[in-house]
């Protein structure tokens, strides 16, 4: 009688834990499932490969996301194994076709209907499972594959997938946007029945620089798809602030005041950068703006100040003279201040502020380079060498000024 007792009170648990959206076998078997979504993609055009996933696990971007750019992709979830990524892209690198790769692992898998693996080579081509224990789980497990895509996932409200693959294919923009976008919609459409908690967008390219690669991963959160777009927003801000200042020196004003626009909507919150766009808007003549993003910067983190210095030349603004006190500038402060006005093409400026410093026995060897510099913008090459050389007597392993100095003297 108290092993049936103990029976029933085993099976009255399962199924309680069972209305919770947690899964039988998992219980069972003691695996580490978690409700998940997730897109892996081709975009030809840009020659990238790319993987959005969502899920109610923590750091899902660590054990679920695969890319070899010019070999393929693998997105692995529910309860993940490395291996279908691994030895998926070599496999991949030896000739076998994407099914090939997936399936042969797969084969060797004893935990294979506890998972769910997409994948993607070189030229685009798809295959995903879902395996079979996945249809005990509540919500739905399945895949849709089209071309250059696979959407795929489990414990999910009805209509996740669908959402995610119509705007995946309406979507414009970068790679790593329309995934984004996709993601946004699966969430949107009710995304897992059992919660959130991180997400990862990875995209890599043949042709893309280290910078050129996404790997945004919010991997705590009870919003993570909202952290998410608004890392995908930083990232594209800050490449925006950089056209807007190509832009500006190319002569381009009408498109280098739009990119700063855009840089602008796209940064908010990053108080890191607020002082790269409150310079920018200086270089650009844009003053009153350039305050504005100093004062925000301020306001949102009380570390802000240690920027305060480079922004010197405005110290004699009425919005900006309680704020900026030169008296407790230190070496390093009269650098940036001196750094500034440089950027902005204010040499003479430079040169007089940096000769009084002198005087007033602050020096170092990155002053001097500075001076040195300035000297050398204005065509005063021997004054140019005399503080270029002074900078090296300070400190021998300054490449700036030997590099200058270099090429004064090949001239």
């Amino acid at each position: 009688m108290k092993n049936h007792r103990s029976l029933l009170s085993c099976i009255s648990t399962i199924f309680t834990l069972c209305s919770f959206g947690q899964n039988l076998p998992s219980l069972i078997a003691e695996k580490n499932i978690n409700s998940t979504f997730s897109i892996l993609a081709y975009d030809e055009d840009a020659q990238e490969w790319g993987i959005g996933v969502a899920t109610n696990n923590i750091y899902v971007g660590n054990s679920t996301i695969y890319i070899e750019p010019k070999v393929g992709a693998f997105s692995v979830i529910a309860e993940t194994e490395p291996k279908y990524g691994t030895e998926g892209i070599e496999k991949l690198r030896t000739g076998k076709s994407i099914e090939q790769a997936i399936l042969e692992v797969k084969n060797q898998d004893d935990g294979a209907n506890y998972r769910q693996v997409s994948g993607i080579d070189a030229q685009g081509n798809v295959f995903a499972f879902t395996g079979n224990s996945l249809k005990y789980w509540k919500g739905n497990a399945s895949e849709l594959l089209r071309t250059h895509y696979v959407v795929m996932g489990n414990q999910l409200e009805e209509h996740v997938l669908s959402k995610m693959s119509a705007t995946f294919e309406s979507s414009k923009g970068t790679l790593a946007q329309r995934l984004l976008n996709s993601l946004v919609a699966g969430q949107n459409a009710g995304g897992q029945i059992s919660g959130k908690q991180s997400a990862a967008i990875v995209v890599k390219g043949a042709n893309n620089a280290w910078y050129n690669q996404i790997d945004l991963r919010v991997d705590n959160s009870k919003n993570p798809i909202k952290e998410l777009e608004t890392l995908m927003n930083y990232h594209y801000g800050r490449i925006r602030l950089n056209q807007a200042l190509y832009a500006h020196k190319e002569g381009n004003k009408e498109r280098a005041k739009q990119k700063l626009n855009e840089a602008e909507s796209m940064l908010a919150g990053w108080t890191g950068i607020y002082a790269r766009i409150a310079s920018t808007n200086l270089i650009m003549g844009n003053k009153s703006s350039a305050i504005k993003w100093i004062k925000k910067g301020l306001s949102e983190n009380p570390k802000w100040t240690v920027y305060l210095s480079a922004f010197y030349l405005l110290r004699e603004n009425p919005e900006m003279e309680s704020i900026i006190n030169p008296s407790i500038f230190n070496q390093k402060d009269w650098e940036s201040a001196m750094g500034m006005m440089s950027n902005l093409g204010m040499e003479l400026e430079v040169i007089g502020l940096g000769n009084e410093l002198i005087q007033r026995k602050i020096e170092s060897s990155y002053l001097n380079f500075l001076l040195g510099r300035s000297y050398f913008y204005e065509k005063e090459d021997d004054k140019a060498i005399k503080h270029l050389e002074r900078a090296l007597q300070m400190d021998s392993a300054n490449i700036e000024a030997q590099n200058l100095l270099n090429k004064l003297k090949r001239k």
